[in-house]
C-alpha cells in the first residue's frame, strides 16, 4: 500500500496504508493476547488469564480511533494539493489485490474465532474486514479521479475511509467495554434460563434462583440456586444439580462451561422475605 502511494501520490492510498499500518501493530499485540489468555489459571489468576482479550480488543480500538483522526484531518489539509496524480492504474491494482486478500482473510478469521468463542480473532478479523472496506473508498476515490480528472476526490475519498475507520475504532472499544463489565448477550441469557426451566417443567428440580452468568472468551461461568423438595437426601440432590451441571455442558456447545450450583430446599422462601428477583437476579428466577 505503501508502494502505491508513493507512485500515484494519493492521500487516500496513504490513508489506507496508515490504517494497515496501524493494523500491523494491533495484530502483534494480538498474538500475545493469544497466547497470554491461553496460559493456565493459577494461585493469582484463579478465573484464568482470558480477560486480556478485552484489553487487547479495547487498545486495538483506541489506536483506530487515533489513526482516523489523523487521516480525516489529512484529507482536510490535502483539499488545497493541486499537484496531479500519477500511475493510477498500477495504483489501483495493488490496492484491489490488497483488498480482495484481505476480504477472504477477515472472513477466516472472524469465522474461526466465532466458532472457538475468542474475542481476539473476531475484532482482529473486523478490522483486517474494516482494512478492506478503506481500501475499496482508496480505489473508488482513485478511480473518479482517473475517470473525471478532478483532483479533489482524492482527499474526499480519504475523509471517507477515515469516518470508516472511525467507526470501526468505536465498535471495538465498545465490545471491550461490555467484556470488561460482564455484560452477556440476550441470546446466551435465554439458552441458559431455557435449559434450567426444562429442569423445572421435569420436575428433576422445583425451581432455580440467584441465576448469573459471565463469559470470558470461550469460558462460561455460571451461578445458579437450585430448589428441591425439603425431604431431598443430600445425595439425591448432588445427582439432580450434577445432572443438570452436565446438561449446561452438553447444551452450550463451544463453551468451556463451568457451573457452580448451591441447592437448597424448595420451602425455604419465607426465610428471603424480600425475595430474589431484581437487580441482584438479571436473569430471572424459575421459581
Amino acid at each position: 500500500k505503501l508502494t502505491a502511494w508513493y507512485l500515484t501520490s494519493s492521500v487516500a492510498l496513504l490513508s489506507d496504508a496508515a490504517e494497515s499500518l496501524v493494523h500491523g501493530v494491533a495484530t502483534g499485540l494480538a498474538a500475545f493476547s493469544v497466547w497470554y489468555a491461553e496460559r493456565p489459571a493459577d494461585a493469582a489468576h484463579p478465573y484464568g488469564h482470558g480477560r486480556i482479550a478485552y484489553f487487547s480488543a479495547g487498545f486495538e480500538g483506541a489506536l483506530v480511533f487515533a489513526t482516523s483522526i489523523a487521516v480525516v484531518w489529512n484529507g482536510i489539509n490535502s483539499f488545497a494539493d493541486s499537484a496531479p496524480l500519477q500511475h493510477l492504474g498500477v495504483g489501483l491494482w495493488i490496492a484491489g489485490g490488497l483488498a480482495a486478500f484481505n476480504l477472504v482473510l477477515g472472513l477466516a478469521l472472524i469465522r474461526i474465532g466465532r466458532r472457538h468463542n475468542t474475542l481476539i480473532l473476531v475484532a482482529n478479523g473486523q478490522h483486517v474486514l474494516s482494512d478492506m472496506w478503506t481500501s475499496v473508498a482508496a480505489i473508488a476515490g482513485v478511480g473518479l479521479v482517473m475517470f473525471t480528472g478532478v483532483r479533489w476526490l482524492d482527499p474526499l475519498a480519504a475523509i471517507v475511509i477515515g469516518v470508516l475507520i472511525m467507526v470501526n475504532g468505536l465498535r471495538l472499544v465498545q465490545q471491550s467495554y461490555a467484556g470488561l463489565m460482564d455484560q452477556v448477550t440476550p441470546e446466551l441469557t435465554e439458552r441458559i434460563s431455557g435449559v434450567l426451566q426444562e429442569h423445572v417443567t421435569d420436575g428433576r428440580i422445583s425451581g432455580y434462583h440467584q441465576l448469573r452468568c459471565r463469559q470470558v472468551d470461550n469460558v462460561l461461568w455460571i451461578d445458579a440456586h437450585l430448589l428441591v423438595p425439603a425431604e431431598t437426601r443430600v445425595d439425591d440432590a448432588h445427582e439432580r444439580a450434577t445432572a443438570l451441571e452436565t446438561d449446561l455442558e452438553q447444551r452450550l456447545a463451544g463453551f468451556d462451561v463451568r457451573v457452580t450450583s448451591h441447592v437448597e430446599p424448595a420451602d425455604h422462601a419465607a426465610a428471603h422475605p424480600d425475595g430474589h428477583a431484581g437487580v441482584a437476579d438479571p436473569l430471572g428466577a424459575g421459581e
